[in-house]
């Protein structure tokens, strides 16, 4: 069982709240990613992703310029670097989630997300696992 030190993205591109929503959907765009996490001095505080934007601002008619509280998740679940890669599929498909951050204590110290998982030979079944779970609940949602 592998731990999630061993496949996290360190490198994470962030966003405070001093940002807006275009500021944000500009950084995805720059470095092609579905996810920001939002983060206060070094404490992360939020998570905006491509659907939040589109939900909870675009169809909510907030302007770009709105600040990221207005559409960022703020009840997130996190994990530490020292989590079982087991564990974090687990929460994944529990939580119908595809990316995680990782933190040490409320620091932001990575990402993780089921591409990670799939790009590792020893992970790929567990993210097959988590993604199958994810797509079988979104499917059943849309029934």
């Amino acid at each position: 069982m592998g731990k999630i030190r061993n496949i996290m993205t360190t490198d994470v591109e962030c966003c405070t709240l001093l940002d807006n929503v275009y500021e944000v959907a500009v950084k995805m765009k720059e470095y092609d990613v579905g996810a920001i996490p939002i983060v206060d001095g070094e404490t992360l505080v939020g998570m905006i992703t491509d659907r939040d934007i589109v939900i909870r601002g675009v169809a909510d008619k907030h302007p770009p310029s709105s600040k990221v509280e207005k559409v960022m998740s703020d009840h997130l679940v996190t994990i530490t670097p020292e989590t079982s890669t087991e564990e974090a599929a687990r929460l994944m498909a529990d939580h119908q989630i595809r990316r995680l951050p990782v933190v040490e204590g409320n620091k932001l110290v990575g990402i993780v997300s089921l591409g990670d998982f799939a790009i590792n030979p020893k992970m790929d079944q567990q993210a097959e696992e988590a993604l199958s779970e994810i797509s079988e609940q979104d499917r059943s949602q849309l029934q």
